[in-house]
């Protein structure tokens, strides 16, 4: 019999992942495996909760809750050494590792793909002295998942983004940077940057249509300085998914990833409060093992400006 911890989110997402607990466990049992369910409270919480770990011969960590109760946990499983897979139960506004992985919300089906035991090696990116499975960016989208209303964030998913992210434009300005990208120097007014490990970023795909997890590669996105109606249209493409052609727009891939400037400026790792400028950002090759389908779409990285 397999034994799996599983860390859920209450209040992740629609706050409904609590009500089907009872079924998802009913699936594992018939899979012949056994679940020890641990719900998350205060964030100071989950170093204490993956104590447990050690205390029994488990086959891996599932996780139901949003990019942030990911984050979270996988911060707390490389600081404590924790190497075992994990098994994502998407039940968050946003959930990019999972989109980006094409992982199923049916508790079934997740159930399913656990016991199954299929497993792939992904990259993590290291910021500074915290690490990051989805993106790591600094700019106009920084703030949004900290203050877009909670209530708007469950009723409207992640059209809650879009518009909070519409809200702050007459507010934004460009910040003097320097980035260095392995031997790639850029120095520029810019107006937002992502750092990306996958494509998806807040759930809205092809943001890095090329990306892929598990190249040791970082996708680095730059939006330099441009007029406000300009930044509205290429905030539009990003958030939609569509294909951008704009001067401004700049996208490259490289391993090692410094960030510095004159202002404070605050960053953001999968939707949490990160570090404030300066930063290094590195990707750690192959460093986490997911529970994962057995077709995954790739795609072979580009470089250069986005045409």
């Amino acid at each position: 019999m397999k034994i799996f911890l599983l860390i859920y989110n209450p209040a992740a997402g629609d706050s409904y992942f609590k009500y089907r607990l009872d079924s998802f466990v009913e699936h594992m049992q018939k899979q012949q495996c056994l679940i020890i369910p641990l719900r998350t409270g205060h964030k100071n919480d989950t170093l204490s909760l993956l104590t447990l770990t050690r205390q029994y011969a488990l086959d891996g960590i599932l996780i139901s809750g949003g990019d942030g109760t990911v984050h979270e946990i996988i911060n707390a499983m490389l600081t404590l050494g924790i190497d075992l897979p994990i098994g994502i139960i998407p039940s968050g506004t946003s959930n990019d590792l999972a989109s980006f992985l094409r992982l199923e919300k049916d508790v079934e089906a997740c159930a399913a793909l656990f016991a199954g035991g299929l497993t792939r090696l992904v990259d993590v990116g290291a910021v500074n002295d915290r690490y990051f499975l989805n993106v790591a960016s600094a700019g106009l989208l920084t703030g949004v998942a900290h203050t877009a209303d909670r209530t708007m964030k469950n009723t409207l998913g992640k059209a809650a983004y879009y518009l909070k992210g519409i809200e702050e434009l007459p507010r934004f300005r460009a910040i003097r940077m320097t980035i260095c990208a392995d031997d790639v120097i850029i120095d520029s007014e810019v107006m937002l940057f992502l750092v990306m490990n996958g494509g998806t970023v807040g759930s809205f795909d092809r943001i890095a249509p090329h990306a892929r997890i598990d190249d040791g590669k970082l996708d680095l996105l730059i939006v330099h300085r441009c007029s406000l109606p300009e930044l509205a249209r290429i905030l539009i493409s990003l958030l939609s998914g569509a294909h951008i052609n704009h001067k401004a727009v700049q996208y490259l891939q490289a391993s090692r990833i410094s960030i510095e400037s004159d202002e404070l400026v605050e960053s953001d790792l999968d939707g949490e409060l990160g570090p404030a400028l300066p930063l290094t950002i590195t990707a750690l090759p192959q460093r986490l093992r997911v529970f994962s389908p057995a077709r995954t779409v790739h795609f072979k990285k580009i470089t250069g400006f986005i045409k």
